[in-house]
């Protein structure tokens, strides 16, 4: 008689990130490629791009972007974009980030660096945020280098104009970012960070707000991928109320007394977060902070990047144009 405990039960997969992450019963995990722009790019060569190994202990790669010939003889800004991906999902060389950057570089007439940082489930939260945190002091120590990478240079960049952009998942990085390293960035010196752009920033938690409970249900990001997003990103056991999720959960810290540099919030009027964003944008203005909100009409999560070259990509440019050119002072 046979002994059916002993049959082999075949793994079955319980999440499935976009076909991209699939997460196995007995624990594997399977990443698939997704397209990247290594080699071959359709660009018009007003940008150059690079890859720099800025985290050797984790492997971790960040790319450059800078204006092949400048419209300016002044030093060039320093400008972050942190890609989103529900912290799951996402790597710098994606062809919609790199386009993206390759856009940034050249309307902004700035050095950008788009970071790696590592993904869960493999690594789960915070370690994204302390990614994007060494990246900063990557570029603090790039700074006080006595043989930086030929692109920073101190004749080249202005490390004391610095903003750090943040889209989705990022966005809620660098919100950690903008907490933790305070008004005027002190101890980063002479790195200096004048702002910092959240694009429809990924934050959660446990009670549904109506934009998430009444929101349309064919979305980009619905309600089934932010549960899935946080499941798989936040610390085992941890709820949409985490710290890490939530700026204003029961433990997240009281930023009344935080002293923070200014911050331009941008959201959808179609994204699912639109209320956590905006109440993030309100609170944070009520305490004194130093806020600019815009909201997109017709525009659900992630639409950036998803379309760089239209029309509200083009006022979104403007806008971010603007920001920097009001804190761009020294």
């Amino acid at each position: 008689m046979s002994n059916t405990n002993n049959a082999t039960t075949v793994p079955y997969v319980v999440e499935d990130c976009r076909g991209v992450l699939l997460v196995y019963s007995d624990g594997s995990i399977v990443r698939k490629s997704q397209p990247v722009a290594d080699i071959v790019v359709d660009d018009d060569g007003s940008v150059v791009w690079k890859d720099v190994l800025f985290d050797p202990i984790h492997k971790l790669h960040l790319r450059l972007y800078k204006p092949s010939s400048s419209s300016t003889n002044t030093k060039l800004p320093i400008y972050y974009y942190i890609h989103g991906g529900g912290f799951c999902l996402g790597y710098r060389n994606l062809l919609k980030f790199h386009n993206y950057c390759l856009r940034l570089s050249s309307e902004l007439q700035a050095v950008i660096i788009s970071i790696d940082y590592r993904l869960a489930p493999e690594n789960r939260l915070p370690a994204a945020i302390e990614d994007g945190f060494s990246s900063v002091t990557w570029l603090q120590a790039q700074a006080v280098s006595g043989n930086p990478d030929p692109w920073l240079t101190a004749d080249l960049v202005d490390f004391r104009r610095v903003f750090i952009c943040g889209d989705s998942a990022g966005g809620t990085i660098v919100h950690h970012m903008a907490v933790r390293l305070g008004a005027g960035s002190f101890g980063m010196e002479p790195v200096q960070i004048r702002g910092y752009i959240l694009l429809n920033p990924f934050f959660g938690g446990t009670v549904r707000t109506r934009s998430e409970a009444e929101g349309p249900t064919k979305t980009y990001l619905h309600l089934e991928y932010i549960d899935m997003y946080w499941r798989l990103s936040l610390p085992v056991g941890g709820t949409r109320d985490h710290q890490l999720a939530n700026p204003f959960g029961r433990d997240s810290p009281n930023l009344e007394s935080v002293a923070l540099d200014p911050i331009l919030v941008v959201v959808g009027d179609h994204d699912l977060l639109k209320d956590r964003i905006t109440d993030y944008a309100k609170r944070l203005k009520e305490m004194g902070k130093v806020i600019q909100f815009v909201e997109f009409e017709g525009q659900e999560h992630a639409f950036i990047t998803r379309n760089p070259d239209s029309a509200v990509a083009n006022k979104l440019m403007q806008i971010i144009k603007d920001f920097i050119a009001k804190y761009n002072s020294v």
